[in-house]
């Protein structure tokens, strides 16, 4: 698993911009295996089955094995491999993205054709975010409810993330820290609680911020 990488917001959304009376829209969605990608390239296909283009690209894997581009129609290499090179330029990963054109009446030359459809895909994924994956380690602290309000509010001053505290018996508070930072967190929350916690090592997830 990959410490950190760049990917597009999970539930993705689709951004249209008008070239030269053509309507450009990018649909932009996040996919961590080739038939999720080509799932989604159908679905959008169903839904604008009457555009002139649904044109796709979609880069896979922690190491970008898996890289595609389709011009459904323009002319060679006028669109889907742009669309691609804005996704590796952006270094994205585990991204698909399609761009439907319904032609407004002007043709706009290999050249155009290039840029529209490089510019559809960069607007939409500034449109729709783009979010930093990193690694993280899930500590939980036990500690008494007298050690609450201390407790949250350092950890929500400090640099770990608060994932979730839970109201139990004793209460339970999560934290995201990074696998090379245990030992570190270990002796910060100890000395913060006097000793009074009990830490212990949970799931290995992903947090993600916006970029």
């Amino acid at each position: 698993m990959l410490q950190k990488y760049l990917t597009v917001k999970e539930e993705g959304g689709e951004h249209e911009i008008n070239i030269e009376r053509s309507r450009f829209i990018a649909h932009i969605k996040r996919a961590e295996t080739e038939e999720e990608a080509q799932d989604f390239i159908q679905q959008i296909k169903k839904e604008h089955w009457s555009a002139n283009h649904n044109c796709s690209a979609y880069i896979i894997g922690e190491h970008n094995l898996i890289q595609k581009a389709n011009d459904d129609g323009e002319p060679s290499g006028t669109a889907g491999v742009p669309m691609l090179e804005v996704l590796k330029k952006r270094d994205l990963k585990d991204t698909v993205v399609v761009a439907t054109r319904y032609f407004g009446g002007i043709k706009l030359g290999a050249g155009g054709l290039i840029r529209a459809y490089g510019k559809s895909v960069s607007e939409g994924l500034n449109a729709i975010g783009v979010v930093e994956r990193t690694l993280m380690r899930v500590m939980k602290t036990k500690i008494d409810y007298t050690w609450l309000g201390k407790v949250e509010n350092e950890v929500r001053s400090s640099k770990y993330p608060l994932k979730e505290i839970h109201y139990l018996d004793t209460v339970e508070v999560e934290t995201y820290v990074e696998e090379d930072k245990k030992e570190e967190f270990v002796e910060w929350m100890t000395e913060l609680t006097n000793g009074n916690c009990r830490i212990s090592e949970e799931i290995v997830t992903y947090l993600e911020t916006d970029k």
